[in-house]
């Protein structure tokens, strides 16, 4: 092998990759689309190898072949089902381990010490880590599960808009806002909803939402209001007494830091790195310098 790892950190919105070498070092940085396993995997898989690829570029080794590296992923939804075998079939590393993208983010986030983080982004997932010990709360993906997040929130806005223009709630400003995309036609909304609608189409309205919530809008504060409840619950469950360290990651955990509970906002810090970050020691860990330097 080649002496390098690639690190994959695979979300619901983006795909990133770093090339390192070694000692830990990151050569290169590549980003490309959707990572998700709910996905189909030829998305996945074509997404993964082109983040690589770039990565490798940027490290100014064009000339380095994928498959003589071997590759650590953190993948949103790969706690769930058998298809991460077919995935590993069409990527073309020298080798390839599988975590949960939340595995990442608590090495990031924490490094070797104990807390609890909170993932909330296009998706959501909670983990903490006690004595050596594990845990995670959701991940369960956008269909039955991701409480607050940015897809689930969106879909919901949707849902109330709709509700909003046949008359069973009043209409706000908000949900005027969302019919405007839409060009005020009920139709293209469900036909969005059936035929295009990936997590991140709906995560896209996340953001509307928030903005609005500012400017007091009461379609706004009623999804929020949901979503900090359902925080709320899963942090009172996976915080175990004498947690002293609470990280939000993700993309909504800026807006979602303002409306924690006084008790999590207590033991709020800030994360020591990213989800990339901790796909890289964990990358080396998998395959040690001994490893990926055989060969090279």
């Amino acid at each position: 092998m080649s002496g390098h790892v690639i690190a994959i950190d695979g979300g619901g919105t983006s795909c990133r990759a770093a090339l390192a070498d070694a000692e830990g070092r990151v050569l290169g940085r590549g980003k490309r689309g959707s990572a998700n396993i709910f996905t189909t995997s030829d998305t996945i898989g074509e997404n993964i190898a082109a983040a690589a690829r770039e990565a490798v570029c940027d490290a100014g080794l064009e000339g380095l072949p994928l498959k003589s590296i071997p590759a650590f992923l953190g993948l949103a939804g790969i706690n769930v089902g058998e298809r991460q075998r077919e995935l590993a079939k069409a990527l073309p590393f020298a080798d390839t381990k599988f975590v949960h993208d939340g595995v990442i983010a608590l090495q990031g986030a924490l490094g070797d010490e104990d807390g609890v983080i909170a993932i909330l982004g296009t998706g959501s997932v909670y983990l903490s880590r006690a004595g050596g010990v594990s845990r995670s709360i959701g991940g369960w993906g956008f269909a039955i599960g991701d409480q607050a997040s940015g897809a689930v929130i969106g879909r919901a806005l949707l849902q109330q808009a709709l509700l909003a223009h046949d008359g069973v709630r009043e209409h706000t400003p908000l949900s005027r806002a969302v019919m405007k995309r839409f060009e005020g036609n009920p139709e293209a909304m469900v036909e969005f909803a059936q035929q295009t609608a990936r997590p991140a189409d709906y995560g896209a309205f996340a953001p509307l939402m928030f903005e609005h919530d500012e400017k007091g809008d009461v379609l706004a504060r009623d999804i929020l209001l949901d979503a900090v409840r359902d925080i709320t619950m899963a942090l009172d469950a996976i915080v175990f007494e004498g947690c002293e360290r609470l990280c939000l990651l993700g993309g909504l955990a800026g807006e979602y830091r303002k409306r924690l509970s006084p008790r999590h906002s207590a033991i709020l810090q800030e994360p020591r790195g990213d989800a990339l970050s901790g796909a890289v020691q964990l990358a080396l860990r998998a395959f040690p310098p001994q490893a990926v330097g055989e060969n090279g």
